[in-house]
């Protein structure tokens, strides 16, 4: 009986023995398998072009515009007609290239996008040239009124840009330092202001 029960043991734990093929080199097959699999998936799931799986933009990369933007104020205007009310949006802008050229611009239409658009245009038609120094600031004092803004700006060697408003901006974009500007009204509008500060640069002479 004995005998019996060590046959079958050594029978089990030996499956050459009973012509079984061995386990353990097989699983190491489909271990060594496994990997290779998974990278010719890889493969064939990736195009040409693509990266992880999806199609590259096409769309050509949008150019940098060589004047830079500030928004001065953004508003949503009301006009009553006699079906009730349409909305439009009105959008001031500043642009420059901090070397001398800047514009205000005004545009308004039914959607923020188009109304930037036209504003940007709108400076850009009514762009000016500033006579700069060689350290980058202005000749001489000047002063402006346009509407109830009333402007004045001062040369100050050493100063950097002290100008508050939308009078700063201005001369940010224009490039200018060394000055000081006073807002000599008291009107809150800055469109006023930018133009008042527009209308003082251009009366200056090289």
């Amino acid at each position: 009986m004995a005998e019996t029960l060590e046959n079958e043991i050594v029978l089990e734990g030996t499956p050459e023995v009973a012509g079984e093929a061995p386990l353990v080199p097989e699983a190491a097959t489909v271990a060594a398998e496994a990997p290779r699999v998974r990278n010719q998936r890889g493969t064939q799931r990736g195009r040409p072009g693509e990266r992880g799986g999806r199609r590259a933009s096409t769309r050509a990369p949008r150019a940098k515009s060589e004047y830079d933007q500030k928004m001065i104020n953004i508003r949503r205007v009301a006009r009553v007609v006699a079906g009730g009310r349409r909305f439009s949006f009105s959008v001031a802008i500043i642009i420059g290239n901090k070397k001398g050229k800047v514009g205000v611009g005004l545009g308004k239409a039914g959607d923020t996008t188009l109304a930037i658009d036209k504003a940007v245009r709108d400076a850009k038609k009514h762009m000016i040239t500033v006579a700069l120094t060689r350290d980058n600031s202005i000749a001489h004092e000047v002063a402006a009124k346009y509407c109830a803004a009333r402007v004045s700006l001062t040369p100050s060697r050493g100063r950097g840009l002290v100008a508050g408003s939308s009078v700063r901006p201005v001369l940010e974009l224009a490039g200018i330092t060394n000055i000081v500007a006073k807002i000599r009204s008291g009107s809150k509008n800055g469109l006023n202001n930018a133009r008042a500060a527009i209308k003082a640069l251009e009366q200056l002479k090289a």
